[in-house]
């Protein structure tokens, strides 16, 4: 019996395609796909394959792995990047980096891993400002991803208003200016809260990254699940160094990272600190 138009696919994708594909996107990114994971494959890479011309996933991972398809590769990775966050994501964070951030001397730096398209950095900014009182408080966020479309849209700051929904009225009036015209239904992050922040392409799996410097406060949420064990613990291990000796680390709410590294230890919910002895080695000697 044939296969109603609705399951037939426009491109052949077998079972060899897929763990081409896993293995591509994991020796790039160090993202572990799961089986379960082979109709989103699918959907996401025939997008490239329209896109490029190419009539088949097995020519397409030829073209690319020999370097015929040029920058494709970027393309390849960002498809394949989950990017779902909103504003005050996993909201019990933001109070203790408030009061984290209260308790030190300007300036501070603080760097989002993750930023996707921009709300997680924001938020943070807005965590600060209001720890401060003051819209140009003397705090530098780094915000990086691997997904150099998610940064543009980040970079850029302007968003639905139902993005904002969940929002208090008092926090959208204080930090967004909200479109007029053809631009109604729309809202812009103040020029002061995108100041604030630089954003940056870095893939964590890279040898080196383009950051320097130790942070009072890292987040890094909801990236870990995406990588096998020997991955996260290679990302931690890269960390510590970057982390001033009373930094935090913020995970995500289905991220443990007790199993993985030995140099932190559990400060609230899924956040992290580094370790006594850890952050004995970086504090200054007296003498």
């Amino acid at each position: 019996m044939p296969q109603s138009k609705d399951t037939v696919k426009e491109f052949d994708f077998n079972a060899r395609d897929f763990e081409r594909v896993r293995g591509l996107i994991y020796k790039r990114a160090g993202i572990s796909l799961a089986d379960s994971k082979q109709e989103m494959v699918y959907s996401r890479l025939a997008r490239r394959l329209r896109a490029t011309g190419i009539d088949s996933f097995a020519k397409y991972l030829d073209d690319l792995e020999s370097g015929k398809l040029g920058e494709e590769w970027e393309s390849f990775t960002n498809a394949l990047t989950t990017n779902l966050t909103s504003f005050f994501r996993e909201a019990h964070h933001f109070p203790l980096l408030a009061e984290h951030v209260k308790g030190k001397r300007e300036p501070l730096t603080i760097w989002c891993s993750a930023s996707s398209t921009g709300e997680e950095p924001y938020s943070i900014a807005m965590t600060v400002c209001e720890a401060f009182n003051t819209l140009t408080p003397n705090v530098t966020i780094v915000a990086t991803d691997i997904d150099t479309n998610v940064l543009a849209t980040a970079a850029n700051g302007v968003y639905g208003m139902d993005r904002l929904d969940k929002m208090s009225p008092e926090r959208q009036r204080r930090f967004f200016l909200k479109g007029k015209g053809d631009r109604e239904g729309m809202a812009r992050v103040r020029p002061e809260l995108r100041n604030m922040i630089t954003f940056k392409q870095l893939n964590l799996l890279a040898d080196s990254w383009p950051i320097s410097g130790q942070f009072d406060a890292i987040f890094c949420r909801n990236v870990m699940i995406y990588f096998d064990k020997a991955t996260q613990r290679k990302i931690l291990s890269r960390f510590v160094p970057l982390m001033k000796p009373d930094a935090l680390l913020f995970a995500g709410h289905s991220e443990n990272f007790l199993y993985v590294s030995e140099s932190l230890k559990l400060r609230g919910k899924t956040v992290y600190e580094l370790d006594d002895t850890a952050a004995a080695r970086k504090a200054p000697q007296r003498t």
